[in-house]
């Protein structure tokens, strides 16, 4: 737990020499070289921990979590976050904190559209976000990289080059933000048309095709486009498809007493949600009239929280909105670090998403819902606005690379907008030894990611966890 402790360190109102001086001292008590460790606990439970966090789930979509975590060792990573985050926590620790996303594995990041209809790259997930020391995040990403390129089948030099240049480009960003001013680092973004040309260099389509055809059809994913595939006509009014247990239309989920409860608990939802956006998309959605709703499972660690997609009409021209209500669980870092400083859930989503991405979507918002009296967190945004994200399985060792300092980049940005940027550049230094621990910690954590993956498949076999 050496993650709870907080030792004195220049504050943000110090100078940058006293800030400076704090990260250079973290080196001495925290060496870089240090994060190349790895160590289990004796009483590691992989399995145990995953149990625990099933019983917070709808018991009904256990099996179809399950399931989509044994595909392969990198889907089961993407939904083991919660054992990483007790891993990290025996790890060796800087204390020097930002906002974490909390889950920033390689398909946590993407593509999505501003408001203003540009096409940014950002971290696109943060139902685990927490302040917490920077470089779980870091550890994070290069543990993706080592899991899915051995799942590629990439060799062990590809796949030094991908964690490599996902930290580097990490640790070059955050000296670039230090030198910044506030203001001008909170500007900072990824505008896929005009600064990803600067991470291509000599790669080209041939090369990294998963990363250009996410890129080419990120703008295609949008409500029409989730119209097209999630709803139908029916007596002449669009309807939600019924796709069980994947998709469950609300009129199938209940009837008589149960359903009219379930409605008054959208109703109820609706209108709490309006309430914490601005005033102005409040008119905004009000120029909106709601159709349909409908239970959706979505992703591999989220299976089993609740998430529902609603099906919305522009009242002037019948034009599709699509919105997702997500539910917001405790955080998997909070049992080793501090709780959220939000007694809301879907708030602290919410709150960690508008400080570390560059733009957020303007249908953002919370609320609390209360289901046969179980209370419940939530948190809104639209299903698709030009969100994309490349392929894992379709990645060349080019592409993966490209990716990986893309990701790499846009995790410093994210970092360097809540943490003391100065003290984190001042720790990482101008030389190479984080980026290689990092390495090392990523070859070593895959290893164990592996068996792992094979005490996942053990339990299911016996029965400790449900099919």
């Amino acid at each position: 737990m050496a993650a709870r402790r907080s030792p004195a360190t220049a504050t943000a109102e110090s100078g940058p020499e006293d800030r400076s001086r704090a990260g250079k001292q973290r080196r001495r008590e925290v060496p870089r070289s240090s994060h190349a460790t790895w160590s289990p606990a004796p009483d590691r439970d992989p399995v145990a921990l995953l149990q625990q966090q099933g019983t917070q789930r709808e018991q009904d979509l256990l099996p179809i979590r399950h399931q989509r975590m044994l595909v392969s060792p990198f889907t089961y990573y993407r939904g083991a976050a919660l054992p990483m985050a007790a891993d990290l926590a025996t790890t060796p620790t800087t204390h020097l904190t930002a906002q974490l996303c909390g889950d920033a594995h390689l398909s946590n990041f993407g593509m999505f559209g501003t408001p203003e209809r540009h096409l940014y790259f950002d971290v696109n997930d943060f139902d685990e976000t927490l302040p917490g020391p920077f470089e779980w995040d870091v550890k994070r990403l290069g543990a993706s990289l080592e899991v899915a390129g051995r799942d590629r089948g990439f060799s062990a030099r590809q796949r030094r080059e991908a964690i490599a240049g996902a930290v580097r480009a990490y640790r070059t960003a955050m000296a670039t933000f230090a030198t910044m001013s506030s203001i001008d680092v909170w500007y900072s973004h990824l505008d896929v048309d005009r600064l990803v040309p600067r991470f291509l260099k000599a790669l080209d389509r041939n090369k990294t095709p998963a990363v250009w055809k996410a890129i080419e059809t990120a703008r295609a994913h949008d409500s029409m486009h989730a119209f097209a595939r999630l709803a139908e006509l029916t007596d002449g009014e669009p309807r939600i498809i019924s796709d069980p247990p994947l998709i469950v239309p609300l009129a199938e989920l209940a009837d008589g007493t149960a359903h009219e409860q379930l409605l008054q608990m959208v109703r109820d939802m609706a209108f709490s949600y309006r309430q914490t956006l601005q005033w102005d998309k409040r008119h905004l959605l009000e120029q909106y009239r709601l159709v349909d709703v409908a239970r959706k499972v979505v992703g591999v660690g989220s299976v089993g929280t609740r998430a529902w997609i609603v099906l919305l009409l522009d009242r002037h021209s019948g034009a599709p909105l699509f919105l997702q209500v997500k539910e917001a669980q405790a955080s998997v870092l909070e049992p080793y670090l501090r709780k959220s400083a939000f007694r809301n859930h879907g708030h602290r989503v919410v709150a960690g998403q508008r400080l570390m991405q560059a733009a957020s979507d303007v249908f953002l918002g919370w609320q609390r819902s209360n289901e046969a009296g179980n209370t419940r967190d939530n948190y809104v945004r639209q299903l698709r606005d030009w969100k994309g994200s490349a392929e894992v399985g379709n990645m060349t060792p080019a592409g993966m690379k490209l990716y990986a300092e893309m990701c790499g980049w846009t995790l410093a940005r994210a970092h360097a907008r809540s943490g003391d940027r100065v003290a984190i550049a001042a720790y990482l230094g101008a030389g190479d030894v984080f980026d290689r621990a990092i390495v090392e910690f990523s070859r070593a954590y895959a290893d164990q990611n592996e068996d792992d993956y094979a005490a996942m498949q053990r339990a299911v076999e016996d029965g400790r966890l449900v099919r």
